[in-house]
């Protein structure tokens, strides 16, 4: 299941987005989207789950949490 992460920490890096989704189980792929211009975060990643239920597990867990200073949000990717 494909998944996007929004309003994440500039700061995250793909690994810090990877360890925090793997808590609900097996990531397949893990894209912090980056401004092509600075090579900065823009502030939402892609992130591809193995089964699909850990991916509704993932969205249910993290959907309003608090990542550092920002409640980020997330759901199934189109």
């Amino acid at each position: 299941m494909k998944l996007i992460a929004l309003n994440l920490p500039r700061d995250l890096s793909e690994q810090d987005i990877a360890e925090l989704f793997k808590t609900y189980g097996n990531i397949k792929a893990c894209n912090l989207v980056l401004n092509e211009d600075s090579g900065k975060s823009k502030g939402f990643a892609f992130v591809e789950m193995a089964l699909e239920h850990e991916g509704e597990i993932a969205i249910t867990e993290l959907h309003g949490s608090k990542v550092g200073k920002n409640k980020i949000r997330v759901k199934q990717a189109d």
